[in-house]
């Protein structure tokens, strides 16, 4: 059997790409679905090639086997990111909550998260920056700028995305696809911004691996909503927080929430400065959220 990687998967029928560079239309073996798994792009495989064509008839390669996978994510359907590129603008309005979910799904699965900030040429784009600056300063994610349209800080995004397999994600509308053509000369689609209701139109249709040297990069169709679905304890959604880390030992209550708990650091470290207040507000809207979850697991 030969190995190789998904780069596309459309209508059942999967485009995998060996280490030569040469390309093969494939199926996938039915026990996947008895297995109730489904190859994605970015999967590592092996696969048989067809026959090509025999008696008239085309005989169809197949995926054999998919290989153990470092990350997953089913929306998008993606497999094997390392690197979860965050993107944002000045417009539409960032969605810093979108941003910090995308943030801990990252970090759930291993994958180093990277914001970048697009359309660094529009009004209120150094306001965006300077904010987002200061309310992750503890929070161990690089913040870029960039602007799509002039190419200004290009390189310095390409240089952090060297070596591993990107994923660009983030609300619909911010330039994912437009950053990618100035990123690697790409062509894809792109959609202007609605005016009216200030939402993106959604280009991409499906989820495609491009290499561009040692960099991979997964291009996603767009959303403005992820839900964090996996239900957990509560009190481990503080474990995906770095600027908490510093005082948590330092709480009265131990395990401490950082809710609203009597002598907690993290409560003071934020009343001090030391924690960005939109930052822990975001926290506790989430951690409502995951306390629901927990409450109605059974349900």
């Amino acid at each position: 059997m030969n190995e190789g990687t998904i780069v596309r998967g459309r209508g059942g029928f999967y485009t995998v790409r060996d280490q030569s560079g040469s390309e093969f239309v494939l199926r996938a073996k039915k026990k996947f679905r008895r297995q109730h798994i489904s190859p994605l792009v970015g999967d590592r495989v092996l696969f048989t090639p067809g026959q090509g064509k025999e008696e008239g008839k085309e005989e169809d390669g197949w995926v054999e086997e998919i290989l153990p996978r470092v990350s997953v994510c089913l929306r998008p359907p993606v497999a094997n990111v390392t690197v979860l590129c965050i993107v944002a603008a000045p417009a539409p309005a960032p969605d810093w909550l979108l941003v910090d979910k995308l943030m801990i799904f990252s970090r759930k699965q291993g994958m180093k998260p990277l914001l970048i900030l697009n359309k660094s040429d529009l009004p209120g784009a150094e306001e965006t920056f300077r904010l987002a600056k200061e309310m992750y300063a503890g929070a161990e994610m690089e913040v870029v700028s960039v602007s799509a349209q002039s190419g200004e800080q290009a390189e310095e995004v390409r240089s952090r995305l060297r070596g591993g397999v990107c994923c660009f994600s983030g609300q619909s509308g911010v330039g994912k696809s437009t950053l990618l053509n100035a990123l690697f000369g790409l062509n894809q689609e792109t959609g202007d911004i609605s005016r009216k209701i200030q939402r993106g139109k959604n280009t991409t249709r499906h989820a495609e691996l491009f290499t561009f040297g040692d960099v991979q990069v997964i291009d996603t169709p767009g959303f403005s909503l992820l839900e964090m679905d996996e239900v957990f304890d509560p009190v481990l959604l503080r474990d995906y927080y770095p600027e908490f880390a510093p005082y948590q030992d330092q709480c009265r209550f131990s395990p401490c929430y950082h809710g609203s708990e009597p002598g907690c650091a993290v409560l003071r470290a934020a009343r001090d400065g030391a924690i960005h207040p939109a930052r822990l507000e975001r926290y506790h809207t989430l951690l409502a959220d995951c306390r629901q979850a927990w409450r109605d697991r059974y349900d």
